[in-house]
């Protein structure tokens, strides 16, 4: 009984790993405000990129970026207001964890950097861009 736990253990690893070299190699940017088809799917302890680019690209530097977590509270994960990341909301389990990179982010790429996944990430996030009313969902899934 033991090593059909242990199999089944192994095979979902493997499963999580091989969606994961699969999606880090095929990531596309949301263009649409639906949730995307499939999930990103990460293992326990990598970092990840939610995506979210502007469509047509912008500057986004100075716009406000709001990355969120619907059932969250708070449910901010990262904000960016007039060039300055704002942590007065942000919830503490994010702390630390999030950025966006100034580079991108001067083309239309607010895509968000997760560092050290947990499994309780798992969910559904929004990127919204107030000035423009556009949200964007990625769903992330996250395994052992």
């Amino acid at each position: 009984m033991i090593d059909f736990y242990v199999t089944l253990q192994l095979l979902m690893f493997l499963f999580f790993l091989l969606h994961y070299f699969y999606l880090s190699n095929k990531i596309t940017y949301l263009n649409k405000e639906i949730s995307p088809s499939q999930p990103l799917i990460v293992v326990a302890g990598d970092d990840v990129v939610l995506p979210c680019q502007l469509e047509p690209p912008v500057d986004a530097v100075q716009m406000t970026i709001e990355w969120g977590k619907p059932d969250l509270n708070p449910g901010f994960v990262f904000v960016r207001h007039n060039g300055q990341e704002l942590q007065t909301d942000q919830n503490t389990a994010y702390k630390g964890r999030v950025s966006l990179s100034i580079d991108k982010l001067k083309h239309g790429d607010v895509s968000l950097k997760l560092s050290k996944v947990k499994v309780s990430d798992s969910g559904r996030y929004r990127c919204y861009i107030p000035q423009q009313s556009k949200e964007y969902f990625v769903e992330l899934l996250v395994g052992k």
